[in-house]
């Protein structure tokens, strides 16, 4: 395949360089921060390092295997915290609750993102056993935050291995331009 300095000529190779790493570094953020889609602009930008010599360096092989992890980490995102939430009989109120408190915690900062989820998962648990609050409210109230912390920490862990997963796919990437 052609070089992107052969097939858009007159910009030069630092700007492509610098695009590429602009892409990264912002993916790196967005594997933190849900609003951004980390993975993808990591992908992207990988693509494009490759792309800029028309793949000589960076070839099929490690483009396929940075393409398998960038799919398990954006697959670790969901598979984490259901299973932490469907490890305690998380409500399908409680995923949901996790998710608009990750939004709302973007809003508040780092500490926001870091425990507005639980925050979300709990609300949205007791919205899902409101009637039993009523009737058990200790119960209720206690399984709530058992599916919230266990949905919190199914976040976390989900999170630490993407942040893993990404480094992963950037140091093959090292890898395969260094080798060649």
């Amino acid at each position: 395949m052609e070089a992107l300095t052969a097939l858009i000529p007159g910009i030069p190779p630092l700007v492509w360089w610098l695009l590429a790493a602009g892409m990264v570094l912002t993916g790196l953020a967005g594997t933190i921060l849900p609003v951004l889609p980390g993975t993808l602009l990591v992908l992207g930008g990988l693509f494009v390092g490759a792309w800029i010599d028309g793949f000589a360096k960076v070839g099929g092989w490690s483009l396929a295997v940075i393409a398998a992890l960038a799919v398990l980490a954006w697959a670790t995102d969901y598979v984490a915290a259901l299973l932490g939430a469907r490890k305690v009989g998380a409500s399908r109120w409680a995923l949901i609750g996790a998710a608009l408190g990750t939004l709302l915690g973007l809003f508040m900062g780092l500490v926001g993102v870091l425990f507005m989820p639980f925050v979300g998962a709990v609300a949205g648990e007791l919205y899902a056993r409101r009637e039993q609050a009523t009737t058990a409210g200790a119960y209720a109230t206690q399984q709530a935050l058992k599916v919230g912390t266990a949905t919190w920490i199914g976040m976390l862990v989900g999170t630490a291995v993407k942040i893993a997963l990404v480094f992963l796919m950037i140091g093959v990437f090292v890898a395969a331009l260094l080798v060649k």
